[in-house]
């Protein structure tokens, strides 16, 4: 089934439970290797990985409301740059923001 295929029609359900999927297992590696504990790293996976499918449908959403195909000519039939990293931008934010609120160092994450 797809995901919200009014402003995103390429974009499944499947898809997007993979992509949780995989960031627990980075998230259980990065964990096994001793870079933070199991719990948090397993729930800001989760966190980074919906918001960055957030960001992604946001800023398609945005082209769809404004009836643009790609928000710029930089990269031609790919959507534009802003769609090379609407996903990361949503996720360094969750990402910025876990870091600033568990009092780790800037930069730290």
């Amino acid at each position: 089934p797809k995901l919200w295929p009014r402003v995103s029609p390429n974009k499944t359900w499947a898809g997007s439970g993979g992509a949780v999927g995989l960031s627990l297992v980075v998230a259980l590696a990065v964990a096994w290797l001793g870079w933070g504990r199991r719990v948090p790293v397993l729930i800001l996976a989760v966190a980074v990985s919906i918001v960055a499918q957030l960001g992604d449908l946001f800023e398609s959403a945005l082209k769809r409301r404004f009836g643009v195909k790609d928000s710029s000519q930089i990269i031609p039939g790919h959507g534009g740059l802003l769609d090379r990293f609407d996903a990361m931008l949503g996720g360094a934010l969750v990402l910025s923001l876990a870091t600033a609120l568990a009092g780790l160092p800037q930069g730290f994450a």
